[in-house]
């Protein structure tokens, strides 16, 4: 509990030392067990704060909370980037191995688009490391540019020696992949419309060689509920020919994946094609495409289970602190779930620790 305090405690609290009735890392423990049990908007956190005093008192020491107007100004006014930098070092020191694959995936908050201006939404990029559910690393993209130019910038601050990016098809750029490259990574991106001349040498190679030597094919088939999913990879390492005129960065190899998904009434069919700089067997890069889905499951868990798309503070830094205890709350219970082989959803676990005082410490003593 301890290792937690610390963390927040090395923040700078910019309040004057006079009128400082609550340490600021009181107030951000405080909201951390608020979010972890599923409670982010202000007025049911006082709720929730007048609730648990003796919990908070017994387990932390904290004798008093704040009122609504202090813990607004103290959201709105405190980074929102510091905060993201001391929770994501509570989640990185929680996890003995964070994988291999990481998971580029910006998402916007709904709430926060200004009237008139469709696109003005506060916008998050997240590195993710999909195996051990870990932020490496997370951005705001402001109105004035886009994620292209945010993500090499996050390169420069998040170790991926060794690793591998996944990113959609807007992240398929030549400078990305080099600089994905020279920082010690690879890549695994999307390829469409944006780069037309590559995405079509690509369907066409494949399409016209769909059963040649070059072609290397792995399928799987999962049924579920009256469901069944089928997905076929088709992989080449051939790629002199004709990716090689196109100068990407240390393409090893290039492939596309096709889900088609049967129920009793419907049949839906699609190919994705992508680029790698890896030369691995089509079951493996199978295996990396679906793993960039947890980093989408992961922004559909914060709408679903913490109503972030309808939060309702004002500030940028508001938002950017909320979005960061909702990933470490998601981490959290997915953590403890795990450890402890509970058969219940996330959901589910969040409302069992909002009644049950023990499970809230367990699940915060897991961290």
């Amino acid at each position: 509990m301890e290792d937690i305090r610390m963390k927040f405690e090395v923040l700078k609290d910019w309040r004057h030392e006079g009128y400082v009735k609550h340490k600021l890392s009181d107030i951000l423990v405080l909201v951390m067990g608020a979010v972890i049990c599923g409670i982010t908007e202000l007025a049911d956190m006082m709720v929730f704060f007048e609730n648990k005093k003796a919990f908070f008192l017994e387990r932390f020491g904290i004798e008093r909370y704040p009122s609504k107007p202090t813990l607004s100004r103290v959201l709105n006014m405190l980074s929102g980037d510091k905060i993201a930098e001391a929770v994501i070092g509570i989640m990185r020191a929680s996890i003995t191995e964070l994988g291999d694959i990481i998971a580029v995936d910006g998402k916007s908050i709904r709430s926060t688009v200004k009237k008139g201006k469709p696109y003005s939404a506060l916008q998050i990029l997240t590195a993710y490391c999909t195996e051990s559910g870990v932020v490496l690393g997370q951005e705001t993209v402001s109105d004035k540019t886009n994620e292209i130019p945010v993500l090499r910038e996050m390169l420069d601050n998040i170790d991926i020696k060794g690793k591998i990016i996944t990113a959609d098809a807007l992240h398929c750029q030549k400078d990305t992949c080099e600089k994905i490259l020279r920082c010690g990574g690879d890549y695994l991106l999307g390829l469409k419309g944006n780069q037309q001349t590559t995405f079509d040498d690509a369907k066409l190679f494949l399409e016209d060689k769909i059963n040649a030597d070059e072609i290397e094919r792995y399928s799987t088939v999962e049924k579920n509920g009256g469901r069944i999913e089928e997905r076929v990879c088709r992989k080449t390492g051939y790629v002199d020919w004709p990716l090689g005129q196109s100068k990407w960065e240390g393409i090893k190899s290039f492939f596309s994946v096709n889900r088609r998904i049967t129920t009793a009434t419907t049949t839906t069919d699609e190919t994705n094609y992508y680029i790698c700089s890896r030369d691995v067997p089509a079951k493996e890069l199978l295996h990396i495409t679906r793993q960039h889905w947890r980093i989408e499951s992961m922004h559909w868990m914060l709408d679903v289970v913490w109503n972030e798309d309808s939060c309702g503070l004002l500030s940028e830094n508001g938002h950017k602190t909320l979005n960061i205890f909702r990933k470490l709350a998601l981490l959290a219970h997915k953590k403890y779930i795990s450890t402890h082989q509970i058969k219940r959803s996330v959901k589910s676990n969040v409302l069992a620790t909002l009644i049950n005082d023990t499970l809230l410490f367990a699940i915060i003593q897991n961290l």
